[in-house]
This record gives C-alpha cells, sequence and structure tokens, in this order.
C-alpha cells in the first residue's frame, strides 16, 4: 500500500483500516514532510512500524510515483493499493499506472472528507477545479494520460 503525502488528517486513518482490514502488509509512505507524522500516527495505533516504508523524498505526485515505483520494483510488487485524497486519487493512479505499468495498481481513496449531501463549498470546488488543471498538466507535461 502507497499512501501519498500533503495531507494528514484523512490519509492516515483510511490507511489503517486498510491495513487492519489486510488489504496490504506493507506501508510504503511517500512525500516530504509528513512522512514521520504518518509513520508516528500509524505505529500508535499498532502498525508493526517493520511494517512501514519510508519514501521522503518526493514533493509533488510525479515524484510521489516515480520514487515510489523505485521501491516497490525493489521489493517485487506485484499489485498495490494508493491511498490519497478522493479528489487526487485519479492523477495519483494514472501517474503510478504510467511509470509503473507492470505493477497492478488500484485506488483506496479517503472517504471521510468528501462532501456529503451538499454543493461542495469554496475550498472543496478549489481543490476539484485544481485538480482538473493539475490532470490536464501532467498529461501535456508528462504524458500521464488522464483517462
Amino acid at each position: 500500500m502507497v499512501v501519498l503525502g500533503g495531507e494528514t488528517n484523512y490519509r492516515p486513518p483510511r490507511v489503517l483500516d486498510l491495513y487492519d482490514q489486510g488489504r496490504a502488509p506493507i506501508i510504503l509512505i511517500s512525500g516530504r514532510g509528513d512522512c514521520q507524522a504518518v509513520r508516528a500516527f500509524l505505529t500508535g495505533k499498532g502498525v508493526r512500524s517493520a511494517a512501514i516504508e519510508l519514501e521522503g523524498e518526493s514533493t509533488n505526485t510525479k515524484q510521489n510515483a516515480e520514487f515510489g515505483v523505485r521501491l516497490l520494483r525493489e521489493r517485487r510488487v506485484k499489485h498495490a493499493v494508493i491511498v490519497t485524497s478522493w479528489f487526487h486519487s485519479r492523477r495519483a493512479l494514472n501517474c503510478f499506472r504510467h511509470y509503473a505499468p507492470e505493477i497492478d495498481f488500484t485506488a483506496s481513496p479517503t472517504v471521510l472528507d468528501r462532501p456529503k449531501g451538499h454543493w461542495p463549498d469554496k475550498y472543496e470546488r478549489a481543490w476539484i477545479l485544481s485538480e482538473y488543471i493539475k490532470l490536464l498538466g501532467y498529461w501535456v507535461c508528462y504524458g500521464v494520460c488522464p483517462f
């Protein structure tokens, strides 16, 4: 399982839920800045330290995929679950698939932060709009197809 950095309120609990369900024996935490906080949360909830690997150099989704794929290949991973925010999951999944087409990736995005029963507020709309812009940018700049 790969959890992307950049958010520490909803992603770590999602990873913990999936880990407790037995979805993946190893958790790769990817992203500079909050790796240690995510690790502390998970180990504080009973995840063994040996089950956690850190990739703490990436600063964007493209690098999460490039650097994370390197570690997944070293471990000879055939299947991986990508955990990120619900609005970011398409781009993240497409990036990982782009950089490692031989690995079977699925997404299991956060759910507790989804707008429920209301039109997204201005902050949520900004996330969604910026994600569409980033999808297009990743397609043009890196060849990561958004479909």
